[in-house]
């Protein structure tokens, strides 16, 4: 689905929009926070005890867009579906997220917005947060071929670090890679530069726990490696990869892809950051995601690359740190504050704002999130979209922006969200409707201000009621919400609209059946 026919029509037609010409091609640079929720940036949220300038920079210079979300409530089939396109609940990964040992996710041959713009002459780099899986070694000379571990975290002791991997960033079209497998709570330990591990891992095995979510697994950690490195290392080595575009003889367009570890748990906040936010620990670690994007802002400034590059700045899926109060819902009975809620409820901070729920959930809070886009001379500043949009419209409004098809199967499940960048207001929306998932493989469908979670009852993730049994509770089989009236989802009016229950459902239903 990489664009609705109203959007064909008016972008051959009526000449409504203006590719890009070769000549312009504009650098790209995506920064995708680990675990923001929507509340965590002070544009989305008046009542957040968390400033985060940079962030309110590129509302104030760009568009701010408030229906944005992640196809996954977690973190690696949103990434998935940010590269390729296409929903992950279409690979073998129907639930969960990988660890740092998986196999590749993205399959062999699948275009990705790197390859894709690598085959349009940009210069493509990832640093950061992979969570994609690699393709490594054993000991034994046998490949890694199991997706997690049955229980537990893996310590990663029978790999072979010597051999490297293979089947990551530089096999899916990026030029450059630094970074580190997974979270920051999932070994191995150490920083991953293009197809090789910067210093071999030893055996690590020391293990804490603290209220804060500071501690780490034991596991295989670099001699030089420690948490609290990785987000200064992830901005010294983005911005070396900008400088190195100004300063190249050859001038090409740039993609840097910077999938951060922040503010994802374990929260291991450098001390510069502390008490910077009114939000506790977890507050300060936002402030540092935040500075990390004003680096990224300020290296375009210094190297004059700012009026060439659009930036995007969102999140892999809502927030963790978040408490939240129903009003009206007939599941409140069930509801019960987490402790890393609670962690942050003295705080009187709501991490996904008015929002339901957090990360991994199918309510609102498990997938929308902040998504801000800053394009000088094309998106007008200070603007504000209602659209709905998804993490996955990256490639086919890359392949708008350059006025090129993209190849034969590519992006199925991505939309040309051009229209809404360059704030055309059309008689359609942009996206005709969206599909979420949670971390259990529980659906829901949007279309206009309805959202359907057919044939379940509860979060279908971390908050509680987590599932509720409508034949021991009563009640209704699925839940229905009308976002306008309702954004923060207290009511379930599921009974009340058949019509709408049968006409999502049947969508759902045409969508779900593809061939993996």
């Amino acid at each position: 689905m990489k664009t609705n026919a109203y959007w064909v029509g008016s972008f051959f037609l009526l000449g409504l929009l203006t590719p890009v010409k070769a000549a312009d091609k504009p650098n790209i640079v995506v920064v995708l926070a680990d675990d923001l929720g929507f509340g965590d940036v002070s544009c989305n949220n008046p009542m957040s005890k968390i400033v985060t300038p940079h962030v309110d920079r590129l509302a104030a210079e760009g568009m701010r867009f408030t229906d944005a979300h992640t196809p996954s409530s977690v973190c690696t089939p949103t990434r998935y579906g940010l590269l390729t396109g296409r929903y992950a609940w279409r690979t073998r990964m129907t639930s969960g997220v990988l660890d740092g040992f998986s196999p590749p996710l993205i399959e062999p041959g699948r275009v990705t917005v790197a390859s894709y713009l690598q085959s349009q002459g940009y210069t493509t780099a990832c640093i950061g947060k992979w969570h994609l899986g690699l393709q490594w070694t054993k000991k034994d000379g046998t490949l890694e071929s199991s997706d997690r571990a049955e229980k537990g975290v893996r310590p990663g002791f029978e790999i072979d670090y010597t051999k490297g991997f293979s089947g990551g960033p530089l096999a899916l079209g990026f030029d450059r890679y630094f970074g580190i497998s997974a979270s920051l709570n999932m070994p191995p330990f150490c920083f991953l530069e293009n197809d090789h591990v910067v210093h071999l891992p030893v055996l690590h095995q020391e293990r804490m726990r603290d209220a804060n979510f500071t501690a780490t697994d034991e596991g295989m950690r670099s001699p030089d490696f420690t948490n609290f490195a990785v987000m200064p290392r992830f901005a010294g080595e983005a911005i070396a990869f900008i400088e190195a575009q100004a300063a190249a003889k050859e001038k090409r367009p740039f993609f840097l892809y910077a999938p951060l570890s922040s503010p994802h748990l374990p929260v291991v906040t450098n001390q510069e950051y502390f008490g910077k936010s009114q939000a506790g620990s977890y507050g300060d670690f936002v402030i540092e995601t935040d500075a990390f994007l004003g680096a990224i802002l300020e290296t375009l400034d210094r190297t004059g690359l700012t009026g060439d590059t659009l930036v995007l700045f969102t999140s892999d899926n809502g927030g963790l740190y978040h408490w939240w109060e129903a009003k009206e819902t007939d599941d409140l009975k069930h509801y019960k504050v987490t402790g890393r809620a609670a962690h942050i409820q003295e705080f009187g901070h709501q991490g996904n704002g008015m929002l339901r729920g957090t990360k991994a959930d199918i309510w609102e809070g498990g997938h929308r999130v902040p998504f801000l886009v800053r394009w000088p001379g094309k998106t007008p500043a200070g603007t504000v979209s209602n659209e709905t949009v998804e993490l996955t419209d990256l490639i086919a409004t890359s392949s708008a922006i350059l006025g090129t098809d993209l190849p034969k199967g590519a992006g199925p499940d991505s939309v040309n969200i051009l229209p809404a960048l360059l704030a055309e207001k059309p008689e359609n929306p942009v996206r005709e409707y969206s599909v979420h998932h949670s971390i259990s493989g529980v659906f829901a469908i949007r279309q206009g201000p309805w959202k359907l979670i057919p044939d379940h009852r509860g979060s279908g993730g971390f908050s509680q009621p987590k599932n509720i049994d409508p034949k021991k509770e009563g009640g209704t089989i699925g839940q229905l919400y009308q976002l306008v009236e309702d954004p923060s989802e207290t009511k379930n009016v599921y009974a009340e609209h058949p019509e709408v229950v049968a006409r999502l459902s049947k969508k759902l239903q045409e969508i779900r059946p593809v061939e993996r």
